[in-house]
């Protein structure tokens, strides 16, 4: 099997970089994500999406290897990661600046602080570990 260039393989990473980033919800996850590890919970409560839906949208984004997931007992946690190649990663990081200053983004975040808070006024949130800073990238 013929292996890819190393400018091939960079060039098939930017464009699974870009291609993930062409998705709202997707934009929203990442978001999230920001700066934190978020069980996938709060994910469903905070964009008022179906557990299948946030879940096969994480999964797009842990393929194009932008996000890392880890299981603590029935939870699934998920975290950002930066992508190996470099012009990804600023492709990445411009776009979560970008989002941090548009008002919905702003406004997920705010809901997903008020969760952390108070989680027992969620029912899909009872029992659920609260969102953590990253302690790795």
């Amino acid at each position: 099997m013929k292996r890819k260039s190393t400018s091939a393989g960079q060039a098939g990473e930017l464009v699974s970089v870009l291609a993930a980033l062409a998705d709202e919800t997707r934009l929203r996850l990442l978001n999230l994500m920001h700066g934190r590890e978020v069980c996938v919970c709060f994910f469903v409560e905070i964009l008022g999406q179906s557990q299948p839906k946030v879940s096969r949208h994480l999964a797009y984004l842990r393929k194009a290897g932008m996000v890392a997931a880890r299981r603590d007992g029935k939870w699934m946690h998920y975290r950002m990661t930066a992508p190996r190649d470099a012009g990804a990663a600023a492709v990445l990081e411009a776009a979560l600046e970008q989002l941090a200053g548009r008002r919905e983004m702003r406004a997920d975040v705010a809901r997903l602080e008020r969760a952390c808070c108070a989680p027992q006024q969620f029912v899909t949130l009872e029992g659920a570990p609260k969102p953590r800073k990253n302690t790795r990238g």
